[in-house]
């Protein structure tokens, strides 16, 4: 069965992240350094710019990498920094072909712990700790992928109840939550600055 994520906030985003693996594995890779609705919409933007109604690992991974620039950088852009992360989207969809045969659920469907899957996702490009760490937490409170030990190898982010990242977002009521949760966390930061 498939989540309801809300993460883009658009109907028609949120339907494709929450049946299609890739788009989530790629919205969450450009989540970073723009608004979290921003991000979590271009799958569906790049989708519909390739005429289809999902994302295809193999078709990205094949594209002339100019064109998948020139197709992220179409106004709206895709991202703030569309040239890296067209790049960055047709490394993902590599790798997913070379070690997944272009199934991005294979990336989770038989890890027998959280920690294996942590391994699994740290792997992916352009997927560090704390991404990965995010997205295993996402896949086990909203897509129920919980194998054993996902809540301790998700780390903070697998706590129940936790209002820190994507993985907890169902609303825009939670959004705000979460929202709160990385201000604090900003003014904690400057604040240890000076």
């Amino acid at each position: 069965m498939s989540p309801s994520l809300r993460l883009a906030q658009q109907p028609e985003a949120d339907e494709l992240l929450s049946r299609s693996p890739l788009a989530a594995l790629v919205g969450m890779l450009l989540d970073q350094q723009v608004p979290m609705e921003w991000a979590f919409t271009g799958p569906y933007t790049v989708a519909r710019r390739l005429g289809h109604d999902d994302l295809d690992a193999r078709e990205i991974a094949a594209k002339d990498p100019e064109e998948l620039e020139a197709l992220f950088a179409e106004k709206p852009a895709v991202h703030r920094y569309p040239a890296s992360m067209a790049k960055r989207v047709q490394q993902l969809c590599q790798y997913l072909v070379e070690h997944y045969d272009g199934d991005a659920s294979a990336v989770w469907r038989d890890a027998a712990t959280g920690r294996e899957l942590l391994e699994r996702l740290n792997e992916l490009p352009g997927f560090g700790k704390q991404k990965s760490q995010i997205f295993l937490a996402l896949l086990g409170k909203q897509f129920t992928v919980t194998p054993d030990g996902w809540r301790e190898a998700a780390g903070p982010y697998g706590e129940d109840g936790s209002h820190r990242s994507v993985a907890d977002i169902t609303g825009p009521e939670s959004l705000e939550k979460v929202r709160a949760h990385k201000q604090q966390m900003k003014r904690a930061a400057a604040a240890k600055k000076t």
